[in-house]
This record gives structure tokens, C-alpha cells and sequence, in this order.
């Protein structure tokens, strides 16, 4: 079933046919952003930037029916606690008011988090399962929506965007650590690794690879400023 609580084929595997067919729709648009990168600077797409938005929302509203119509939902597991889900949820928000605050976190969490889910996907519903098209929509359009907004739009990221990315990160660490201690969960990978391969493989046993996520995080944060930085065109 195409919304069934179990898969129907043998599963999602790692580059996989229809993996690789992701990866090249992704990369795709990419390039077509980059390339209208100049016509895509016009109030006209606002009605498109409010129409992701609301896709994004009802997007994620239907995974969370799934879940609950399939007895799949848990409180140590569902809520919308991991960075990604976190990441959406500032892609919307930044889509609905253009504030840049909004696009300096989320600009990180979408190179760093939503880019490696997409190659390294922990997924195990296969093509073409509702869960398959939900899981890469969601986390291709968060890419999408950062690179259109910085090359159209001209929104980069600078030194105090760093700052308010740490500061983000580690506020709610501890409140992440408390809902996974209370409900057996496993948010934001801080008690096991992910079941399927992925870049945590590298990093270390546990519990060390929390702290090289917290170096990398460092590394990485500073390292996309330098990268990425630019002149102001929009004002805080």
C-alpha cells in the first residue's frame, strides 16, 4: 500500500536506482535556480514562496495523520524535534515573512543537515511510498528555498550568523535531552546512531561522536561563512 504502515517493496537502499533519481532532480534544480537566479529576484514569485509554504505545511500535516492512522506515532520518535523538522519548520516561517533572521539558522541546518539526509538518507520506505516522496520533498525544498533566497534574493550569511546558530543549537540541547531521557527518544541521534549508514559512521563510538558533531558544527559553521559570505543587501 501506498500508505501503509509497512513498506512495499524491499525497502530503501542507499543509491539506489530511485535514490539516484532524487539526487539528479535535486542537483537539477539547483542548477535551474542558479541559472534564473536573476529573473527569480521579482515580487511576482511571492505568490510561489507562499505556495511552498502551504505545501510544506500540508505536507507535513499528512505524515503526521499517516503516523497517527497507522498507530506509527510516538511520542519519543514523531514530534517535530529533529533538526530537519526544525529546519522545515524555519523554511516556512521564512517563506511567510521574509525575515533574514530566519534564513541565517536555517541556512546551515539546510546545507549541513537537510543536504546530508538527502545522500545519506536514514529511510526505509522505498519508491513509491507516500513516506519516500515526503521525506526528499521535504528536505530538497528546505535546500531549494535557502539557495533561492541567497542567490535571488540576496540573503548570505555573516559572522553573527554563526554566533546565532550556536546559541540556537545549545538552547535547545538540553531541552532535547530531557524529551529523549523522558520518552525513550533518540532526537537528534544524541543516544544511538542512525540504523541505516550515514555520515555518524565516521565519527566516532558513542558517546564521543556527540562531541565531534559539536566540533564539526563549529568547523563547518565558520567554514560556510567564509565560503558563502558576502556584502548586506537586506537589512536584520
Amino acid at each position: 500500500m501506498l500508505f501503509g504502515p509497512s513498506n512495499i517493496s524491499s525497502g530503501f537502499s542507499l543509491f539506489s536506482i530511485s535514490h539516484f533519481a532524487i539526487i539528479t532532480l535535486f542537483v537539477l534544480i539547483i542548477v535551474v535556480i542558479f541559472l534564473y537566479r536573476y529573473k527569480l529576484n521579482d515580487d511576482k514569485w511571492r505568490i510561489a514562496e507562499i505556495g511552498v509554504a502551504i505545501s510544506l505545511i500540508l505536507s507535513e500535516m499528512t505524515y503526521h495523520f499517516w503516523m497517527y492512522y497507522n498507530e506509527l506515532w510516538k511520542v519519543g520518535r514523531s514530534m517535530p524535534l529533529e533538526l530537519c523538522n526544525i529546519g522545515l519548520i524555519l523554511c516556512v516561517i521564512l517563506l511567510l515573512t521574509r525575515k533574514k533572521i530566519f534564513f541565517e539558522i536555517l541556512f546551515y541546518i539546510a546545507i549541513f543537515g537537510a543536504t546530508q539526509a538527502i545522500f545519506t538518507p536514514a529511510l526505509t520506505y522505498n519508491f513509491p511510498h507516500f513516506r519516500f516522496f515526503h521525506f526528499f520533498y521535504t528536505h530538497m525544498v528546505v535546500v531549494w528555498v535557502i539557495l533561492y533566497f541567497m542567490w535571488a534574493k540576496g540573503y548570505y550569511p555573516t559572522f553573527k550568523s554563526v554566533i546565532k546558530l550556536l546559541v540556537f543549537i545549545n538552547l535547545l540541547l538540553p531541552v532535547i535531552l530531557y524529551v529523549n531521557q523522558r520518552n525513550n527518544g533518540n532526537y537528534w541521534y544524541l543516544r544511538h546512531k542512525p540504523d541505516s549508514p550515514s555520515l555518524f559512521d565516521l565519527l566516532g563510538p558513542y558517546p564521543w561522536y556527540i562531541f565531534t558533531l559539536e566540533g564539526l558544527l563549529l568547523l563547518f559553521s565558520f567554514s560556510a561563512w567564509l565560503i558563502f559570505r558576502r556584502k548586506e543587501h537586506v537589512s536584520d
